[in-house]
């Protein structure tokens, strides 16, 4: 068996990278640690932190395919994060113009939580702990 430690990171490429930096910094409020252009690759690599911790690597890269389809196509189903007061979220995301499914009870924890779209249609889950 591995001895994994944590989750180091989570890749993510975009199809627009400039509209999904803004979305993570600016609606998600991850910080940038660093962010390197690639010329080799015509390609950017942006690397996230959300309260300290390093968590995504966004990138950009000519031309990626679309995703399969949403959320049960093999492969990342969505990422998810914690929030103490959910309906506060959900409006502050409803201020910025950002859709947002109805919130739902999580029916083996109890728990409210509820899904938006980054600008590439990946699925984020807000989750009241």
């Amino acid at each position: 068996m591995l001895q994994l430690q944590n989750l180091h990171h989570i890749a993510i490429i975009c199809s627009d990278y400039e509209r999904s930096k803004k979305f993570y910094t600016e609606v998600l409020g991850f910080t940038i640690i660093q962010e390197i252009y690639r010329k080799e690759r015509d390609s950017f690599k942006l690397d996230l932190a959300l309260n300290g911790n390093y968590l995504i690597e966004l990138f950009s890269f000519p031309n990626p395919p679309k995703r399969v389809s949403r959320p049960e196509a093999c492969g990342l189903r969505h990422l998810a994060f914690a929030v103490e007061n959910i309906e506060k979220e959900v409006a502050k995301l409803h201020n910025l113009g950002i859709e947002v499914e109805e919130i739902r009870i999580d029916e083996s924890s109890g728990k409210k939580f509820t899904f938006f779209s980054d600008p590439d249609d990946l699925p984020i889950e807000l989750y009241q702990h």
